[in-house]
Parts: structure tokens; C-alpha cells; sequence
């Protein structure tokens, strides 16, 4: 994976209050990362460092390996968590404008934002103002004014906010044909199983400090516990009886346990078939909001 957006040791202050210190992580190209913290972990504040909307006090940004420029900046595609659309503008023509405003012909532009319109299902509301439309359509609306004008890279803040599943799956449509082609996609989102669901990389923050970053695979690797659930015919309460194990929960035919060090998984599974029936066996994985607990107390 290559890294084509990179912040390296970025810190900032507002005042007396440190509100990022040490920021390092890397964006690949034609891949989706999620930015996850609290409120006020600082996220936005990196998203608009990014952006260039704030300065660092330290630290570099930068994309496919040299500094980050102002017209590199031209090129990237920004939806802040505010909504910042002219409420009594119509759609299309708001689209078109701000692909004009990033250079693009007036062709090109008319026919990208017919585009967006249409895959983000704005095509009833494409001529209403802006104010006229619903939250959800409004929120697809801001999306298509990030990708109107062909960026090469999105940060995106808040992006799945009030929209419905099936909205959801729309925008995620519509963003994994942009990282299919190459782009780079960050965003972040309180929606912990939508992030899950979407990314490829995560990246946690807490207190303005990175405290994980990785791929899916990899933190749920670095934070499982040695944990198996088992489901049989019967009751499964002979468990608490076995070497190496604890059992954490016992509902009659489900357990989910922690094996001690060095004892044998397939051990416990062999009893189990001796006994009757395995209805299922495996590993635990840790969910993405139990890691995020887990590195953020």
C-alpha cells in the first residue's frame, strides 16, 4: 500500500490548551480510513490542518511524498461536519458553480454534477433550493459538492450524519467507486459499525493523541483476548470444569470463555464432540467499538 496523504508529529495548540500533540498517520491510495474519536478528541481540528483552514504549530503534511501545497489543496475534496451549501440555491446549480469555482469547463461540470445527482438519488429534488429538502437530502447534497470536481483525495467529516441505511449504502456506493479508481478516502463518523462496516484502516484519537492505527485486521489481532464462544446440544456448563478455562458466559447451550496460556482450543472442542453435537466453535473478535474502549480509557 502506498501512502499518499502522510502527517507526520503535527501538534497544535489553541491558547493555553494543547489540543493535538504527536499527530502521525498515513492515508494509502484506493483506500477508505476511518477517523474515529469523541467529541473533542480532535479530528476536525486535523481534518482542517489537513485542509490547510488551520496551520500547524508543528509537524508536516504531506501528499505522495512532498509538502502539501495550496494547489494541491485545489485538488482535495472536503465535506466539513457543518453544512456549508447556499440554502437557497438549487442543487444543480450550486454543484455546477463549485465545479466551475475548482476549474473544471462548464461541460464537465454540468455533466458531473448530473452525475452525482443522479447516483445520489437528488434527481427529484436536483432543482429545489437547498433549504427545501430534507436533512438526509441535504447531507447528499454536501457529499456531491466533495466530489464534484474529480478530487484526489476526500476528508470528509461526518459524512454518514442523518442519513437512513439505506442512504448509508448510496454515499458508500458512491465512495468505493473512487477508491476503486485510486483516490484516497478519510473520513470520520461517531457511527462505529458504519466505520467498521466501510473501512479499510482506522485511525483512533483520543485527547489529541493517535492511540491506534492499523488496519481492521490488525487491531482486531493486536486487542483480542484468548476468547472462543462454543455452542452445542445441551447444556454447555461442564466448561467450568475444564482445565485452562474461565468461563465469562453461560446461557445453557452458548458459553463464551477465556483459555488460560498455552492451553489447547482444539482440547475443549474435542470434549465438546465427544459430548453430542457442535452446533459452532471460533474465536471471538473484538468489535471496532470495544477496541475503541479499550484504547481510549
Amino acid at each position: 500500500m502506498s501512502d499518499a496523504l502522510q502527517l507526520e508529529g503535527v501538534d497544535r495548540r489553541f491558547g493555553d490548551r494543547q489540543v493535538l500533540t504527536d499527530i502521525t498517520f498515513a492515508v494509502g491510495a484506493g483506500r477508505m480510513t476511518g477517523f474515529v474519536g469523541a467529541n473533542g478528541a480532535g479530528k476536525t481540528t486535523t481534518m482542517r490542518i489537513i485542509l490547510g483552514v488551520l496551520a500547524a504549530d508543528a509537524g508536516t503534511v504531506t501528499w505522495q511524498g512532498a509538502p502539501l501545497t495550496k494547489e494541491d489543496r485545489r485538488r482535495v475534496g472536503y465535506m466539513p461536519e457543518e453544512r456549508g451549501l447556499y440554502p437557497k440555491q438549487s442543487v444543480r446549480e450550486q454543484l455546477i458553480y463549485l465545479g466551475r469555482l475548482h476549474g473544471l469547463g462548464a461541460e464537465t461540470a454540468r455533466r458531473n454534477a448530473a452525475d452525482l445527482i443522479e447516483r445520489l438519488g437528488l434527481g427529484e429534488r436536483a432543482d429545489d433550493p437547498l433549504q427545501q429538502l430534507s436533512l438526509g437530502n441535504q447531507q447528499r447534497a454536501q457529499i456531491a459538492a466533495a466530489l464534484v470536481h474529480e478530487p484526489v483525495l476526500l476528508v470528509l467529516d461526518e459524512p454518514f450524519s442523518g442519513l437512513d441505511p439505506l442512504a448509508v449504502d448510496v454515499v458508500v456506493g458512491v465512495l468505493r467507486e473512487r477508491t476503486a479508481a485510486g483516490v484516497p478516502v478519510l473520513f470520520s463518523s461517531h457511527q462505529l459499525d458504519v466505520v467498521e462496516r466501510l473501512c479499510d484502516d482506522l485511525v483512533i484519537i483520543a485527547g489529541g493523541r493517535i492511540r491506534a492505527t492499523g488496519t481492521r485486521a490488525e487491531l482486531r489481532a493486536s486487542y483480542a483476548e484468548p476468547r472462543y464462544e462454543l455452542r452445542v446440544d445441551g447444556d454447555a456448563g461442564w466448561l467450568r470444569d475444564h482445565a485452562g478455562v474461565t468461563l465469562l458466559d453461560l446461557d445453557g447451550d452458548r458459553a463464551v470463555f477465556d483459555l488460560a496460556t498455552g492451553a489447547d482450543d482444539q482440547a475443549v472442542l474435542r470434549e465438546a464432540l465427544a459430548r453430542g453435537p457442535v452446533r459452532s466453535f471460533g474465536p471471538v473478535v473484538p468489535s471496532l467499538a470495544e477496541i475503541f474502549r479499550e484504547v481510549t480509557r
